[in-house]
């Protein structure tokens, strides 16, 4: 396999809150997304340490296949602190499980932590600040507890009033064909190499583990009454067009609108209105994750689905490698291409290059600003102004 295309860590300042995040026998898996997404990119946390007993020892992002990135794999928390240059700040749960619950053990694990002084950060769907033992543990050890996935109160929560169509900048869905598949890693991989380029692209997180990241814009959508999904989604797309008057916008999608099982792509699609989605591909998966009787479409019958459900255009497919050799991809790459008719990459193991083509070939407008950029136009132009 040819080096990795990844994420590069962000610089932080010393203020920024240290983190242990725990893996438990899940790093580098598909139930660990929320820990291998840190692992990649962190804006709000500095993850010092990733505990799972069954890679201790190992580098995080060797684990990852991305290369070395000094992230070092511990055997328990006590371990983890104690090679730690003092205790962390906080102790981020990485699991995610498609119960959204802790078992025994963790429990456990997040009463030593919370014991330890060390904040908790959990993205599941039972709520810790809820549960009388962890809100006594709470107490005793003055520390805090973020429930990520915890929704607003209903009243606060939006409805979908169309107030989208004053957003007049490009909007990009990052789709896929299963869940747990890349979407997260390419939209992010997408924004920063947009913004890399001069190109100001803002990125909505739908999902836990990129409020976790520090995602600026977001809902956890799976936490939301149905009611208000689209109109949260929505309300995130306009908040950051308003603060920030973007050239594009990246929205993060969830599952995959033939999910028999999951209806989130469907208000992403609703919410944000995207002009265009790109769409993500295992190759390489036959069955969908956590559903063992279920096969994962082709790309073509979910492009279909996506195009007839909502009005938007799919401009490019990503592929997931997972499963697959260098030479595997590449000859997906061009299968698809071929059969697709639209331009096909890996975000991780190809040029970034080849991501950003896709935007800028779906939309000139944006490819103009890059190459003002560059010094090649003239006056530089706002598309979101």
């Amino acid at each position: 396999m040819s080096p990795t295309k990844r994420l590069r860590p962000v610089r932080v300042s010393a203020h920024v809150p240290t983190a242990i995040v725990y893996c438990e026998a899940n790093f580098g898996g598909i139930d660990g997304k929320t820990a291998n997404g840190l692992v990649r990119q962190s804006d709000k946390y500095r993850i010092v340490s990733v505990i799972d007993s069954e890679k201790a020892g190992l580098d995080a992002g060797e684990v990852l296949g991305e290369g070395n990135n000094g992230i070092t794999i511990r055997r328990d928390l006590a371990e983890a602190v104690a090679v730690a240059e003092c205790t962390p700040d906080v102790f981020i749960f990485g699991i995610a499980p498609a119960s959204g619950l802790l078992s025994v053990h963790e429990r456990g694990v997040v009463l030593e932590a919370m014991s330890r002084g060390m904040d908790i950060v959990s993205g599941l769907h039972e709520f810790l600040g809820d549960d009388p033992v962890f809100i006594a543990a709470q107490a005793e050890h003055q520390v805090a507890i973020r429930d990520v996935r915890r929704p607003p109160a209903k009243r606060d929560l939006r409805l979908f009033d169309g107030s989208i169509a004053a957003v007049t900048c490009p909007r990009i869905a990052i789709l896929g064909t299963d869940c747990a598949i890349g979407k997260r890693t390419t939209a992010t991989l997408l924004t920063r190499a947009l913004n890399e380029r001069g190109i100001h692209a803002v990125m909505i997180a739908t999902g836990q583990t990129g409020l976790i990241q520090g995602a600026r814009y977001g809902v956890a959508l799976d936490a939301m009454p149905s009611q208000f999904c689209a109109g949260e989604v929505e309300g995130a797309v306009v908040s950051a067009f308003s603060a920030e008057r973007p050239d594009v916008i990246i929205i993060e999608g969830q599952s995959a609108l033939g999910h028999p099982a999951y209806l989130s792509s469907g208000f992403i699609l609703r919410g944000s209105q995207p002009q265009a989605v790109i769409l993500q591909h295992a190759p390489a998966r036959k069955i969908r994750c956590d559903f063992g009787g279920l096969p994962v479409p082709s790309p073509a019958v979910e492009i279909n689905l996506i195009e007839t459900f909502a009005d938007t255009q799919v401009i490019g497919l990503t592929i997931n490698h997972e499963g697959m050799t260098d030479a595997d991809v590449t000859a997906a790459i061009l299968m698809y291409e071929l059969e697709l008719g639209i331009p096909a990459t890996d975000a991780l193991t190809r040029p970034v290059d080849d991501l950003v083509e896709m935007v800028t070939r779906a939309f000139p407008e944006i490819g103009e600003l890059e190459r003002e950029e560059r010094g090649e136009g003239q006056e530089p132009r706002v598309l979101g102004a």
